[in-house]
């Protein structure tokens, strides 16, 4: 099985992500000509080679406007890495707003500039010691001189803006869920709707040139599983403008939730909001690197040297199902978790909704059939199917996500051919073939996310790139 394995024992960052994967991929300048195409207001992204204690690795830098963000009073610059900075901005009743800003650098050297801001009503005044003057929204000045103006966005804005870019359709909805569950966190640690969150313009753009990367990434190496290392998240405080904050920062800590977790000797903030919320998107499971025959490794670096390696380290290669008895002989077998629930008060919209929600955290498989509910209702039974190991896990993001009060939870053994993949070239370009194999039977078929996406792009029918992805299939084109 095609498996990649991000190692976070210095943490996790959107752009140390970033760059891990960068190294990963056959076509890196093509990877940058298309993120630096996406239009993205500002934003541009090199790749800047470096080491850490001997370790040779890549940054990707990331600016906006054509500069990285600064830590006021530094006196020098912070390369970007770990990525927030914790603002509020409180509405007060006597006519106008005063922002406050929650600034800091972690101890990886890298600026925090992922703003999040409530809005709270107050019936009193208080005096913010910023050394710049309020006057209204959006009157405060920066220490950088670039002359756009920075502006801030909620949720909805952030997903217009990932909507807009020149991704496939596949990559802006993971990035949307990204970002749907960084404001879901932030909104929680500071006490306020989802809604009422606002991003400052400049660490939102940041952000976003992230996660789109990333999600980008692994949409261009296919991997068939993800695993991540239990993640160091640092230890101690940050001190920030207005006070001291405990590492992980609270909006860290609320995405990092059920996820096998450490600090340890080093001081700081080693996990952002940010990487907390891809690797929890996109993990299939939290544990220890597997046996694994890899074919590359990617190192995205920080950029302060420490006594251990300041690096987020990705490995490409493939993996065998520990369940597998024997893969040439027979097929495999094992146990399987299914959660079950019956729900008549919701619309097929948000059943839709909430299934494709269940299917990002993480479900092997969801599916629902009508059913006729007590006193007569329609409905439909919804079933879930996960590894038995996640669960606890599902089974509450089933009680989130649906109206559900309850569900029930069956052990079923399974048998199941082995999956694998493979890639045949057509006319219209590169084509996954998907296969499966065991107890003498082998399956395979064009991978439909491909043969959309090719159609589309070439401006021929579905069915037509379909039939030459079989006719390579057949003539054993393997690429």
């Amino acid at each position: 099985m095609r498996t990649l394995y991000i190692e976070c024992n210095m943490g996790a960052a959107g752009d140390m992500l970033m760059s891990a994967l960068y190294e990963l991929l056959e076509d890196r300048q093509g990877f940058l000509d298309t993120m630096n195409g996406l239009g993205l207001p500002g934003v541009e992204i090199q790749a800047e080679k470096g080491t850490t204690c001997g370790i040779a690795g890549t940054h990707l830098a990331v600016t906006v406007y054509g500069e990285e963000e600064t830590e006021p009073g530094d006196g020098h610059e912070h390369h970007h890495g770990h990525d927030h900075h914790h603002e509020a901005e409180h509405c007060h009743d006597h006519g106008h707003e005063h922002h406050y800003g929650h600034e800091h650098s972690d101890e990886q050297g890298h600026e925090h500039h992922h703003e999040a801001e409530c809005r709270h009503e107050h019936d009193h005044e208080h005096a913010h010691e910023h050394g710049h003057s309020h006057d209204h929204v959006h009157s405060h000045e920066h220490s950088h001189n670039h002359a756009h103006g920075h502006h801030h966005a909620d949720p909805g804005h952030i997903a217009e803006l990932i909507g807009s870019l020149s991704l496939p359709d596949s990559v802006k909805r993971e990035a949307r869920a990204v970002y749907d569950a960084i404001a879901e966190a932030e909104a929680a640690a500071h006490g306020c709707p989802v809604g009422d969150v606002h991003f400052h313009e400049v660490g939102a753009l940041d952000a976003v040139a992230d996660v789109t990367g990333v999600c980008y990434a692994i949409s261009l190496l296919k991997p068939e599983r993800i695993i991540v290392s239990p993640v160091h998240v640092g230890s101690g405080t940050v001190r920030c403008a207005h006070g001291v904050m405990p590492v992980p920062a609270p909006a860290t800590a609320n995405l990092l939730k059920g996820v096998p977790v450490y600090g340890g000797a080093v001081q700081g903030e080693l996990c952002t909001p940010t990487g907390a919320a891809l690797l929890v998107h996109f993990a299939d499971s939290f544990e220890t690197m597997p046996v694994m025959r890899t074919e590359g490794v990617g190192i995205g670096i920080g950029t302060k040297q420490f006594e251990q390696a300041n690096c987020v380290r990705a490995f490409i290669g493939e993996t065998e199902d520990e369940s597998s008895e024997t893969v040439f002989s027979g097929g495999e077998n094992g146990e399987i978790t299914e959660l079950v629930c019956n729900i008549d008060d919701m619309t097929p919209e948000m059943l839709s909704y909430a299934m494709s929600r269940i299917l990002e955290k993480g479900a092997l498989d969801v599916y629902a059939t009508p059913g006729t509910m007590k006193k007569g209702r329609p409905g439909h039974v919804l079933t879930v199917l996960c590894r038995p190991e996640e669960e606890e896990r599902m089974a509450r993001c089933v009680l989130e996500e649906t109206t559900t009060n309850g569900l029930r939870v069956r052990r079923c053994g399974k048998y199941f051919l082995t999956p694998g993949s493979r890639s045949v070239q057509t006319e219209y370009g590169e084509v996954r073939i998907k296969t499966a194999e065991g107890f003498g039977i082998r399956h395979e078929k064009p991978e439909y996310e491909d043969v959309a996406e090719l159609a589309q792009r070439n401006s021929v029918p579905c069915q037509r790139v379909q039939d030459a992805a079989i006719r390579a299939m057949e003539k054993g084109e393997i690429q």
